[in-house]
């Protein structure tokens, strides 16, 4: 499956050198949310590049996931304002309520949590975003409900 989406994407790159390995991971993942292992084996087959090449490159960019996201993606805001008025330990909460680190989805695929350098909100700081909803003046004890509130509503949406 995965393979037969990658193709069309190869495709409008051609002959492309290693010199396109960053515009083909961004197309990839902008297809998929993602970037898998398969799709890095076959972008690294298409540029006749080392999958570790591949992923070294994928690595270095905070840009690329590879962890699909969650139904409820969560970003954490890192920014100045929002470090000074104590985003350290939302995060800390956020991350002891879904068990997961910044990066990772839970294991039922039901949050992801990203932690973003700034969102543009820094007279709300602190600020979580959750799929793009702002949430401002978050406190820990806030962050616990928010994501109480976004588990609530996916077992009554089914």
């Amino acid at each position: 499956m995965i393979q037969a989406d990658i193709e069309p994407i190869l495709a409008e790159f051609g002959d492309a050198g290693r010199d396109a390995l960053i515009p083909i991971l961004q197309a990839v993942q902008d297809r998929h949310g993602y970037l898998s292992r398969e799709a890095m084996e076959q972008i690294g087959r298409h540029l006749t590049l080392p999958v570790s090449k591949v992923y070294g490159v994928a690595t270095f960019y905070n840009q690329f996931r590879f962890q699909p996201r969650g139904k409820f993606h969560i970003q954490v805001c890192r920014g100045t304002a929002c470090h000074v008025k104590g985003s350290a330990k939302v995060l800390d909460a956020i991350r002891q309520s879904l068990k997961v680190e910044p990066g990772q989805t839970t294991k039922d695929g039901m949050f992801s949590l990203e932690v973003v350098a700034c969102v543009g909100a820094c007279g709300l700081a602190p600020v979580i975003c959750v799929n793009g909803e702002f949430h401002a003046g978050v406190t820990p004890e806030g962050a616990t409900k928010i994501v109480s509130s976004y588990r609530r509503k996916a077992t009554d949406n089914g």
